[in-house]
């Protein structure tokens, strides 16, 4: 199991503040899909983003659906109970870390605000399966996982991310991966230090 932590990647959850946010806020819906999820802090992580930057009342419309293939089956009950030990949370700002998380009843443990732990639901997932979890995302998320993939199984597994994407939807995915060739056409990148994307047809 992968050890990971919350605020991992700041640089594309600032990206996601200032590039993503601002598009979706004024959609009526917004569903956010982190795929490859593991325990749960980046897509919880990716909520705090979204609620920090935008009213209560717009929030309650946020839907983040996080999948994982999840071997261990264990990942479910982990993001559903939203409680992480300290070394997960550390590197939180402190300012939000008082805003979003209390002690828990676990020693030296803290649970995640109700308000975030509301709109983040978990889903075993295969992607290799090219199943969506459903349609319209307005942001996709999918980092250490495509590494994993052979080259022709990202270019299907990215092309079925942009079938799934409402118009005008974003894409984030790891750093060292770049988009394949097969599919710059279908796609814009939004800035050029993040591998943030947006569908473009």
């Amino acid at each position: 199991m992968a050890f990971t932590y919350f605020f991992r990647d700041m640089q594309t959850l600032e990206m996601i503040r200032d590039h993503v946010v601002p598009a979706l806020r004024t959609r009526r819906y917004i569903h956010v899909w982190d795929a490859g999820c593991a325990m749960g802090p980046e897509p919880y992580s990716i909520a705090i983003i979204f609620r920090e930057n935008m009213g209560g009342m717009i929030f309650r419309n946020v839907r983040i659906h996080a999948t994982d293939i999840d071997e261990s089956n264990l990942f479910g009950k982990i993001i559903e109970e939203g409680m992480y030990p300290r070394e997960q949370v550390e590197r939180i700002p402190k300012d939000i870390f008082a805003r979003y998380f209390a002690p828990a009843e676990k020693p030296d443990h803290f649970r995640i605000a109700e308000e975030i732990r509301r709109c983040v639901s978990f889903q075993r997932h295969n992607l290799l399966t090219l199943d969506p979890v459903r349609n319209g995302f307005g942001l996709i998320v999918c980092k250490n996982v495509l590494l994993h993939f052979k080259e022709e199984e990202r270019i299907d597994v990215i092309r079925m991310f942009h079938d799934t994407l409402a118009e005008g939807g974003f894409f984030v995915t790891e750093q060292t991966q770049k988009m394949p060739a097969e599919l710059e056409s279908i796609f814009e990148p939004v800035v050029s230090n993040v591998q943030l994307f947006r569908k473009v047809e």
